[in-house]
Formats: structure tokens, C-alpha cells, sequence
């Protein structure tokens, strides 16, 4: 629920930053119609949206592309140095085997 609202602020955000953008573009075109500014401004205001969107979206699937390869590498990371602990575990329990059997076989 928390995400929604985040990105529903966020969205109002960039909305409200793209309509000052467009207001001010119009401000430095004295010329416009009351009209035409507000058909400046809307039509400013959908392509930065659609701008924005498109980004976003790409920024999403670079992340869990990322996400993925992070998540593969972790893993095996993970398997190696399992693989190396159980290798040292084995050892250790060989050397342990085989000094019992010196101390056995030595105190004979």
C-alpha cells in the first residue's frame, strides 16, 4: 500500500513539474493564444508523462535484469564456498580419523 502511494505522489510530482515546465515555455511565447498556451501546456505535459513513463520502464527492467545476474552470481558464490567449507570439513575429519588411529596404534 505504502508503494502505491509513493507512486502515486511521485507520479503527481512529475506531473506538476511538467505542467511549470510548460507554463513557463509559454511565458517566454507572449504571442500564444489563451488557447494555444493551454493546448502547448497539455500537449507538453502528455509527452513529458510519456517520457517519463518510458524511462521508468526501462529503468525497471535494467533492475531486475540486474536483479537476475546479481542473484546467479550470489548464488554461485554460495555453492563455491559451500563446495570449500565441506572439502576443509572432510580433511579435518580425515586428520582427525587418522591421529586417533596414530595414538591408538602407538599406545599398543
Amino acid at each position: 500500500m505504502a508503494d502505491r502511494v509513493e507512486g502515486y505522489l511521485l507520479a503527481r510530482t512529475h506531473h506538476e513539474q511538467a505542467r511549470r515546465e510548460a507554463e513557463a515555455l509559454c511565458a517566454r511565447l507572449p504571442w500564444l493564444t489563451t488557447a494555444q498556451a493551454e493546448d502547448v501546456t497539455r500537449q507538453y505535459v502528455r509527452q513529458r508523462i510519456d517520457l517519463t513513463r518510458t524511462t521508468m520502464l526501462h529503468t525497471l527492467e535494467r533492475a531486475e535484469q540486474m536483479r537476475g545476474e546479481y542473484e546467479a552470481r550470489y548464488a554461485a558464490l554460495r555453492r563455491g564456498l559451500l563446495r570449500r567449507h565441506a572439502a576443509f570439513a572432510c580433511a579435518v575429519v580425515a586428520c582427525a580419523g587418522a591421529a586417533g588411529t596414530a595414538v591408538c596404534l602407538l599406545g599398543r
